[in-house]
């Protein structure tokens, strides 16, 4: 029978990132997008702040794809969608 796998599987203690698939994931990269995920809808298109949190949303969507996040989650903003089909 196969474990569960537990957060510290995958980052052990001490540690503040990990390759997975080739791609370094830092230790509070989903909390960190979800945290500009959850921003962005209130954000005015164009300004420097929207400019801002689009920027480091699709510095994150490469960390999420690698972790599998998109694979079991639906986004349910259309902004946020397309921000991630085009990042």
């Amino acid at each position: 029978m196969s474990q569960p796998v537990r957060p510290e599987d995958l980052l052990p203690d001490g540690a503040d990132n990990c390759v997975i698939n080739d791609v370094e994931v830092r230790k509070g990269s989903v909390a960190a997008f979800v945290a500009n995920a959850k921003r962005l809808d209130g954000l005015e298109p164009g300004t420097p702040e929207d400019t801002e949190v689009r920027a480091q949303l699709r510095k994150l969507v490469p960390a999420l794809r690698a972790v599998g996040v998109l694979d079991v989650f639906t986004v349910r903003s259309e902004t946020l969608a397309d921000l991630i089909a085009h990042a």
